[in-house]
């Protein structure tokens, strides 16, 4: 009887039902909930203690921001008693508002890093040798089918991991959502009169290709600039033939603020165990992940990974 009653009265209040509605959907800050439910950070924040408390919420520290997500039970009452909560949404106008709201609240986010690449556009050739990622990239492509085979490269940036692919005979589909990158990687193809790249326009989290339409699919240095890594990693495994290959390459969690300015990243790196979620949530069997330190020359670098795995048969 207690459990129950801390259920009715934690989910009787509306703003605290908008909130779990909403952080099921995104894992967002305090500031993105204000902009959504357009409320005071005092309310919002109110709200989220108790949630917490109740044992509903998930939180991670991402650099000065923490990030909310709801963990929805596996069983139970808290479980039961959403269930009939979420089937009571579906056509709640408040919620419907709430979803157009976060909507406008995730293209801010991917409007910030589209900004961001249009306005460095070919310059970033220079800034990624930060990364000092050729040996990542070597590695990732060791992940990939074999030649004759059709990969597409999420976030192609200028194009050269799209240039080595073709150079190892596979055909490429490459796809950014900067037109001035666009712009820059056909540029470097002429120039190099490579064949076989394909250069499409588009989100990661809404990939312009047809479901199963590629071999493999890689995303080197993306998630980070992402608004939603998750969903990104859904489109690819979306994309991807029945036994091809999903490989992702970006930065374990770390604390380089300076990286948000310099190389405009939403994210600094990830938790293994989220990108193992992604992946299981993307119904990819389990990813092999592989963490290697940081190495730089010039700069203090936290250290990437690779996770890599295929798409069952199922």
């Amino acid at each position: 009887m207690e459990t129950l009653q801390k259920v009715f009265k934690t989910f009787a209040d509306p703003t605290r039902v908008r909130a779990l509605a909403l952080l099921e959907q995104q894992e967002l800050a305090v500031q993105e909930l204000m902009d959504v439910l357009g409320m005071a950070q005092s309310r919002v924040s109110r709200h989220l203690a108790i949630l917490r408390e109740a044992g509903l919420l998930r939180d991670r520290r991402d650099g000065t921001y923490v990030f909310y997500r709801f963990a929805v039970p596996e069983a139970g009452p808290w479980r039961d008693a959403w269930e009939l909560v979420r089937a009571s949404l579906q056509h709640d106008a408040t919620r419907e508002r709430d979803v157009a709201a976060l909507g406008q609240v995730m293209q801010a986010r991917a409007a910030r890093t589209r900004s961001f690449f249009d306005a460095v556009g070919p310059e970033w050739d220079a800034l990624r040798k930060v990364f000092n990622d050729d040996a990542l990239r070597a590695r990732a492509i060791s992940r990939l089918v074999d030649p004759g085979l059709t990969v597409v490269d999420v976030g192609t940036g200028t194009g050269i991991l799209a240039a080595e692919l073709a150079r190892l005979g596979l055909r490429v589909v490459a796809v950014d959502h900067s037109m001035r990158m666009i712009d820059a990687a056909r540029s470097k193809f002429a120039a190099e009169h490579l064949e076989g790249i394909e250069l499409r326009h588009g989100e990661a989290g809404a990939l312009p290709l047809a479901d199963r339409e590629v071999d493999a699919a890689l995303a080197h240095m993306v998630l980070q600039h992402l608004p939603s890594p998750g969903e990104a990693i859904r489109e690819m495994a979306r994309c991807v033939r029945c036994g091809g290959a999903v490989v992702v390459v970006d930065f374990v969690r770390h604390e380089h603020e300076w990286m948000r300015q310099e190389l405009g990243v939403t994210w600094l790196g990830f938790e293994q165990t989220e990108v193992e979620s992604w992946f299981r949530d993307a119904h990819l069997e389990p990813p092999l992940i592989q963490i290697y330190a940081g190495a730089s020359a010039s700069r203090d670098l936290p250290g990437t990974f690779i996770a890599s795995a295929r798409r069952s048969e199922s």
